[in-house]
């Protein structure tokens, strides 16, 4: 046994409860928001900034496009009834449920904010959580992972489409300059990461972890462009304290239901408990990674409303889903699952970060 310095107590590292999944990522998304408030660009700077998050949002459809192998995602076809479920419940049932919401503006929520609503439940699923939460839970894992592909494939073309059509002029609408702006931002870097991914492909595998930064830090100039250009036009005297518990309540009812629906739905689709497994996570989420470059185009100097609800929804999704996936992971059916599932990781250790 290691002698104790004398003088000196033995210190525990502070740990947050492993129920409590505070994404330390979203905190520094927090604390961009903060500087934005604080010293916005403006000016000249703003213009830069405005060039570089430009350039930014190119870089990341970029790598998402050379990161995503579409092979593997084809390979899971023949488990085609679970991923059309996974895509109607993120691109149908979450839509339909934004529409709806449409009720609660402008006695609940601004008109602001509930086009951010509408515009988070245009967003496709992540990848990255949907397999964490679905592994926690001794879920199908294979098909959380492509299941998670199918929807970011997807969602590079629907979430603009759908994003034009049921948000209008909050969105650009469908005019030629709107779709010309999302192919070049968007669909052209993504087809160019798809194209070059087999010769960048394994570079980008042995600087996984540099290019996560570099993913993280576009996302946070992306966050700070928009907000400031929030602040200068100020648009933020709409976002009163009561308007914001409003917001939360109501994307609280919005996950509550979508896990609902997910989970009793495909119970009566007639799926596995693994595979039910997968599309309660895969089904219920939205990333943060993807929705926050597409809304800078989409939305311009309205952006930083529009991302709001989607910064808020995703720490709420990892939180509940973190302690979903860990009681799951409990019940008795889950020892039933095929032995090519992994096993679980504790929860809390392998939540992921707003990377996907």
């Amino acid at each position: 046994m290691t002698p104790r310095t004398p003088g000196r107590t033995a210190r525990r590292p502070l740990r947050l409860p492993s129920w409590l999944p505070v994404d330390g990522y979203v905190l520094a998304l927090l604390g961009t928001v903060a500087l934005a408030a604080l010293l916005p660009a403006s000016g000249t700077a703003a213009r830069v900034t405005e060039g570089a998050s430009t350039g930014a949002v190119g870089l990341l459809f970029f790598l998402y496009g050379a990161r995503l192998s579409t092979r593997e995602a084809l390979d899971g076809l023949r488990h085609w009834r679970l991923h059309l479920t996974v895509l109607g419940a993120t691109f149908l049932l979450f839509p339909l449920l934004g529409l709806a919401a449409r009720g609660l503006v402008p006695g609940v929520l601004t008109p602001q904010l509930y086009s951010g609503l509408l515009f988070l439940c245009l967003v496709p699923s992540t990848i990255q959580s949907s397999i964490a939460f679905t592994s926690i839970a001794r879920g199908n894992v294979p098909a959380a992972i492509c299941a998670g592909s199918f929807s970011s494939l997807a969602g590079i073309v629907l979430t603009p489409l759908l994003a034009a059509l049921l948000l209008g002029h909050d969105a650009g609408g469908l005019s030629a300059d709107a779709l010309l702006k999302i192919v070049l931002q968007l669909l052209v870097p993504f087809l160019a990461g798809q194209f070059l991914r087999r010769w960048v492909g394994a570079f980008l595998v042995r600087h996984k972890k540099v290019l996560g930064h570099v993913d993280r830090g576009s996302i946070l100039l992306v966050v700070y462009t928009a907000f400031s250009q929030g602040m200068v036009a100020g648009i933020w005297h709409l976002v009163t304290p009561a308007r914001l518990g409003a917001l939360l309540a109501v994307e609280a009812v919005l996950l509550a239901v979508m896990l609902t629906l997910t989970w009793y739905g495909a119970r009566r689709m007639g799926f596995d408990w693994a595979d039910r497994i997968a599309i309660q996570f895969a089904g219920s989420k939205k990333s943060l990674a993807a929705g926050l470059p597409m809304a800078s185009v989409l939305f311009g100097p309205q952006a930083s409303l529009a991302v709001l609800p989607l910064m808020l929804f995703h720490q709420m999704q990892l939180m509940v889903c973190a302690v979903l996936a860990k009681r799951r992971s409990r019940d008795p059916e889950a020892a039933g699952t095929s032995g090519t599932v992994p096993a679980p990781v504790p929860a809390g250790r392998e939540v992921p970060s707003a990377g996907t």
